[in-house]
């Protein structure tokens, strides 16, 4: 935190004031105000050799080496900014869901649960369910090439409200 804002959040337990020297994130904008320091820190990083969202972060590289010297990288924005990672919650060489993505040592893959739940869904016969099955289609728009032109007989019922009423 700053250390002009520290006094901004004390708080008084049995008659003596107490500050955080650290965001909590219980308050009410510390979740976007970390996505922007993220940002902030690997603001070159980010897109090129890893992903953050919040306090989840994914280095991801095609090769062990290119794999290590990108985690040398990160560590080393990390050391520089003065920020530490909780090795309890530290995962590494592994794959699995991040962001609604399958992460794996191939390149990344839809996750299985987004696509059998798109198959399984019955046609729309309320503007609810079709705003849902736009909703489930554009978060596999990555993996699903050319989707608007594809998906705008759908959208376009969306404007004709009345048909749905």
């Amino acid at each position: 935190m700053y250390d002009r804002d520290v006094g901004k959040i004390t708080f008084i337990f049995e008659a003596s004031n107490y500050y955080y020297q650290v965001m909590p994130f219980e308050l009410k904008n510390a979740g976007a105000t970390y996505q922007r320091l993220m940002d902030r820190v690997f603001i070159d990083q980010i897109g090129r050799n890893m992903e953050v969202y919040v306090d989840d972060m994914v280095v991801k590289s095609g090769t062990f080496d290119q794999h290590l010297a990108n985690l040398n990288e990160v560590f080393g924005r990390l050391r520089k900014f003065n920020m530490r990672l909780n090795p309890a919650k530290c995962v590494f060489g592994v794959g699995g869901k991040f962001l609604g993505f399958m992460l794996t040592h191939s390149p990344i893959e839809a996750n299985p649960d987004k696509c059998s739940t798109i198959l399984d869904t019955q046609s729309p016969t309320t503007l609810k369910e079709v705003q849902s099955l736009v909703g489930k289609l554009t978060s596999l728009s990555w993996f699903l090439p050319k989707l608007t032109e594809k998906i705008r007989p759908i959208v376009k019922t969306l404007k004709k409200t009345d048909k749905f009423q």
